[in-house]
């Protein structure tokens, strides 16, 4: 093309010269005068005159008559004043030829291959068509998500023109006439492709346009894949749905991987954290279109290669046991507000590597329900009030107090700055004002529980004995003799990772609160009376309560650490399989941080963590009709103007751990009445198949409902 441009260009400048340099020639003959001669007599034989008639000049010049007399000069012809013009007009005519010459020739020489490929892109197109998502399976093979054949009926772009068509299509599928038109005017998916007016078409309106093509021209039906839930909501929020792409995902650029606008992308859980996985790679037609971009032929066309299948650590009959129990307790009969609490939270998580057997959150939703994009009537039932957040992960997303799982870690700080100790011992009478303020705190047993060791203490879950601990770190710290910083105990809890994200492989998880004297100041920044660090927020951090928050993810991985003296990493991979079934990804555990604690100090609070469910009858009931010989804590978080949130927490087996489980319920009321049963229920399971005994093959999960009653709890407070 620079070529040519430089070509034209040349051409333009040489006719300029040659026109220029005749103009100058001419105008410098016509300057010089023409030289003068002297004739003696010019004869005028046979111009204009007769040997046989004379007469006067005048008479002479009338008849044509020439003459020439001494001194006169010769004038010129009048074509030979026009011969200039000629040739002037003529240098003109060669120079614009010459142009034109010169511009057909780069345009077929030097530029002919540009031209060329420029028109085989305006005749040929290359239309992407969507490849099927890989399956989703537990860590047994079995698919929890799998594809599904869906007939879909297509049009071409200019079957919008044709209101016959659209009206019979309109008639044959449903749908109204301007939806038709509009979804075939949609060119999102490319100028070329074909555009999807519906698709899970009954077989028999397949049949009817398929008998009757000549009717629908233009109109095609393709077999395409969508999404399949064989177990409907079971893990739904592990696995997470599918939709649509968003304007943001199509602009954005993501590693290995092109969004079309005809594709499906992974929205949530699983399906979105794995979505370059799962997608696969699109097939590739290309056709010959007309001018006006419609397409005409096919021309070749290579199929759409299936993403790859993601086998997770999952095992979906855990999970099942998981998701029924929780909807069990908190909705019976498909009503929240009927059973215990208002929604609920269960992790199962391998102590050893970190892999995640069961994620179960209540209320839950049904995934199918998104195929193909959101109702606007599901939406609203999901978002309402009324429906207690369905869509909400409340293993990694839910912030609860930790209530007193927390005395697990502040035993750990108190052991470890020396605070406490195995032989420490203290009263507890059901109230304590170790401050002198005159603001008295209370022990859950208000009736108080005597004499006590720390042991004793975490068993009986006195919060009386935690108090004091609480009050050693603040007459120790900056406002008494400063043997310690002000955030002493808040740095030991950090070792837990209390504080931060578990790291697992979903999106949206939250980071759980520590707070510190430097985060209260800033909380109440803007009311300053509030923003002092004074003892009582150590008494309330101390049991798992005030600012203090967590997620149940969270306290499942620190008492993993508890356990094992390792922070694992939770993580739901255990495998990327192609399309071949071959293994080409296999997560690798890892190890987040070695547990910075006394061994001595770990080995006493897990004899204690023990003792938790050994000494509580009613606990021991239940843990031993699981068969399970496992460690604990219990925990009742206060919630302001509500019923109290249910807590448990154990692992088993206590000598040798392999699982921790992690169970809340949302207004449940007393932790070792209502959270202790589902805890020992799972922990059963995960020791069952861990074993390989025989469970209870996974069943359909039916969706929350939506629905719910005012809930009225029965906790009068703290039990624990």
């Amino acid at each position: 093309m620079i070529a040519a441009i430089i070509a034209a260009i040349a051409a333009g400048l040489i006719a300029v010269a040659v026109i220029a340099a005749v103009i100058i020639v001419r105008n410098r003959r016509g300057a010089k005068a023409a030289p003068r001669k002297d004739f003696q007599q010019l004869d005028t034989v046979g111009v204009g005159s007769s040997p046989f008639d004379s007469s006067s000049e005048a008479l002479s010049a009338k008849n044509g008559e020439v003459r020439v007399t001494r001194g006169q000069t010769a004038v010129k012809k009048p074509s030979e004043a026009l011969r200039g013009r000629f040739v002037a007009l003529g240098v003109l005519a060669a120079a614009v030829f010459g142009s034109l010459s010169a511009k057909l020739w780069s345009l077929q020489v030097l530029s002919s291959s540009d031209y060329s490929r420029d028109a085989e892109k305006n005749l040929y197109s290359t239309v992407s068509t969507p490849a099927p998502r890989g399956l989703i399976c537990d860590v047994q093979g079995t698919p929890l998500v799998k594809n599904r054949a869906s007939q879909t009926v297509l049009a071409d772009a200019d079957v919008a023109d044709d209101r016959d068509v659209v009206r019979r299509l309109s008639a044959v599928l449903g749908v109204p006439a301007n939806v038709v038109r509009q979804r075939i005017q949609d060119s999102s998916g490319g100028a070329q492709s074909q555009r999807v007016v519906a698709d899970d078409v009954r077989l028999r309106d397949v049949a009817f346009i398929a008998e009757h093509s000549d009717a629908f021209p233009g109109v095609s039906v393709e077999t395409r894949t969508v999404r399949e839930y064989p177990y409907g909501a079971l893990a739904a929020h592990v696995l997470g749905y599918t939709g649509p792409p968003s304007e943001e995902e199509l602009k954005a650029k993501v590693e290995g991987r092109e969004i079309k606008a005809t594709d499906t992308v992974g929205k949530s859980g699983v399906e979105a954290y794995y979505d370059g996985v799962i997608s696969g790679d699109h097939g590739q037609r290309r056709v010959l279109a007309d001018a006006a971009g419609n397409a005409l032929e096919v021309v070749s066309e290579t199929q759409a290669v299936k993403g790859s299948d993601v086998r997770l650590t999952i095992d979906a009959r855990v999970q099942y046991v998981a998701d029924k129990t929780l909807a069990d307790l908190v909705a019976p009969d498909g009503v929240i507000g009927r059973g215990r609490g208002v929604a609920a939270a269960a992790v199962v998580m391998d102590v050893r590597d970190g892999a995640v057997l069961a994620l179960s959150s209540y209320p839950t939703f049904d995934p199918a329900n998104f195929t193909g994009g959101i109702p606007q009537e599901i939406w609203d039932l999901y978002t309402s009030e009324e429906s207690h957040a369905p869509l909400n992960n409340r293993v990694i997303s839910g912030q609860y107090p930790a209530a007193s799982t927390y005395k697990a870690f502040t035993s750990l700080a108190g052991l470890e700055y020396g605070f406490a100790s195995p032989t420490s011992g203290w009263v507890c009478e059901g109230k304590w004002d170790g401050f002198g303020s005159g603001d008295v705190q209370m022990c859950w047993n208000h009736s108080g529980h005597g004499g006590l060791d720390l042991r004793g203490g975490i068993v009986n879950s006195c919060d009386v004995v935690f108090y004091e601990i609480a009050k050693a770190f603040f007459d120790h710290g900056p406002a008494g003799t400063g043997q310690v910083s002000e955030t002493a105990l808040q740095d030991y809890l950090a070792r837990f990772n209390l504080d931060k994200a578990t790291g697992i492989d979903l999106a949206n998880e939250a980071a759980g609160t520590i707070p510190t004297p430097a985060w209260k100041a800033e909380r109440w920044r803007n009311v300053p009376s509030e923003a002092p660090w004074r003892g009582g927020d150590y008494t309330n951090m101390i049991i798992g309560q005030g600012y203090v928050l967590v997620t149940p993810l969270e306290i499942a991985v620190a008492y993993g650490g508890v356990a094992t003296g390792r922070i694992m990493r939770p993580h739901l991979l255990k495998e990327v399989r192609n399309a071949a079934d071959e293994v080409v990804v296999t997560y690798e555990p890892e190890v987040v941080s070695e547990v910075d604690a006394n061994a001595s100090h770990l080995a006493y609070v897990r004899d204690a963590l023990r003792g938790v469910i050994t000494e509580n009858n009613k606990v021991a009931a239940m843990f031993a009709e699981a068969g399970v010989q496992a460690a604990g804590k219990s925990g009742t978080g206060e919630n302001s103007g509500a019923a109290d949130h249910a807590w448990f927490v154990a692992y088993a087996p206590y000598d040798d751990p392999k699982y921790v489980v992690t169970v809340i319920v949302d207004q449940g009321g007393g932790g070792s009445e209502v959270a202790a049963p589902v805890a020992a229920k799972l922990l059963g399971a995960a020791m069952a198949a861990d074993a390989g005994a025989e469970l209870e093959a996974p069943q359909r999960v039916a969706g929350s409902t939506g629905k719910s009653v005012e809930y009225h709890g029965t906790s009068a407070g703290r039990t624990d």
